[in-house]
């Protein structure tokens, strides 16, 4: 247990705090691919809302037309305030073709797609489905700074299971980067990077208002595209972070098209492209050898805690996954991914339920009549 404040406000698991939060005036966002379904951890977060009774649950979901029937069903067993926004329908794709913000397709743009939905409410939460350790203090933690003068907050925990050290993208890939960064350079960006205790984590709440304006990279970029802009808009003052206590979800391999590896390119692009974007002068030639170094010498402190704390570590290994995510440490492309804020789209927000709704009930009867939908996804 510790207490330590950060640059930026940090609400600490002291007691196992169990705040008074407006849950009645919060969306709960929550994206979700079709494996997700019926799953343990799925359900769980699920019941667990029921009892929390927010506002809104939007699930953005990224399935195929056969899936989507089976996912609506299960859906449709929760007692909730539920909207089920299929990201893959024909009707969205143009109304996104329509706005000009068609393109690649990835959890940042079903998030992104989510928030215009979510932001109806007062506050927003959003996380993922797969935390096998979800409880009903997690959305109250969230929210609480936001009641309290802040524009947002990012949840962070410890990533401790089975009896290893895991975050290991945000370890051995994202600290040793912007630490690097921050040494060579004093711009107040870089410190805030620097003030997170688990900036990749997914969880996080934000007013409507700090939602509407948030511009996410369409893919894996998410999380540090979500602090960049959360630094123009809120800065230190308006920004909190809280510990969620024990928080446990999947794992990824870091090889393959969806593992660390890959996500590593998308968060290591997005992270220096808004380093580069605010004004900081990075010298490219050197920035992959200068982050390997730093890597190098946390792999060692992560060494000698493990030894302290008598768990397994591999060192090798460690060292072998930075090598791959320095491919990663390069002068960003010029081409840029992000979606625009949902105050500078022309893109309907109802007009993108009843979009949504209607693909869905096409995928799942067949049926093309639009009225036969409710902008929730869920039939009449």
């Amino acid at each position: 247990m510790e207490y330590v404040q950060s640059r930026v406000t940090t609400l600490h698991d002291l007691v196992d705090p169990f705040p008074v939060a407006p849950t009645d005036r919060a969306a709960v966002l929550v994206p979700m691919a079709e494996r997700e379904c019926g799953a343990p951890a799925a359900t769980r977060v699920f019941r667990v809302l029921e009892g929390l009774d927010p506002a809104r649950v939007v699930v953005p979901l990224r399935a195929a037309p056969d899936r989507v029937g089976e996912v609506r069903e299960w859906l449709s067993g929760f007692d909730l305030r539920l909207e089920l926004l299929w990201c893959d329908g024909p009707r969205v794709a143009s109304l996104l073709s329509a706005a000009g913000v068609d393109g690649a397709r990835g959890k940042g743009r079903d998030v992104w797609l989510g928030l215009g939905r979510a932001a109806e409410e007062e506050f927003v939460v959003v996380h993922d489905a797969d935390t096998t350790t979800y409880d009903e203090s997690f959305v109250r933690r969230l929210l609480f700074p936001l009641t309290h003068g802040y524009d947002f907050a990012k949840g962070y925990y410890a990533r401790v299971e089975d009896d290893g050290l895991y975050g290991r993208l945000f370890r051995l890939f994202y600290v040793p980067l912007v630490r690097t960064l921050a040494d060579a350079h004093s711009e107040p960006y870089l410190r805030y990077l620097d003030a997170f205790r688990y900036a990749l984590a997914g969880e996080f709440a934000a007013t409507a208002e700090m939602a509407r304006r948030l511009r996410p990279p369409r893919k894996w970029g998410l999380e540090v595209g979500t602090l960049a802009d959360v630094f123009d808009v809120a800065g230190f003052d308006g920004t909190a972070q809280v510990d969620l206590g024990r928080y446990e979800h999947d794992h990824r391999a870091v090889g393959g098209s969806t593992g660390l590896s890959d996500m590593s390119r998308s968060v290591g692009e997005t992270l220096l492209r808004s380093v580069v974007e605010r004004g900081v002068d990075v010298d490219f030639a050197t920035l992959r050898e200068r982050y390997v170094a730093t890597a190098e010498t946390l792999v060692e402190q992560y060494a000698m805690d493990a030894a302290f704390n008598d768990l397994p570590f591999d060192r090798e290994h460690e060292r072998s996954q930075v090598s791959q995510y320095a491919d990663a440490v390069a002068e960003p492309s010029p081409t840029d991914d992000r979606l625009p804020a949902w105050t500078e789209t022309s893109l309907s927000t109802d007009a993108l339920a009843e979009a949504a709704a209607a693909d869905v009930e096409e995928a799942t009867t067949g049926s093309r009549d639009v009225a036969a939908a409710d902008a929730r996804g869920f039939g009449e």
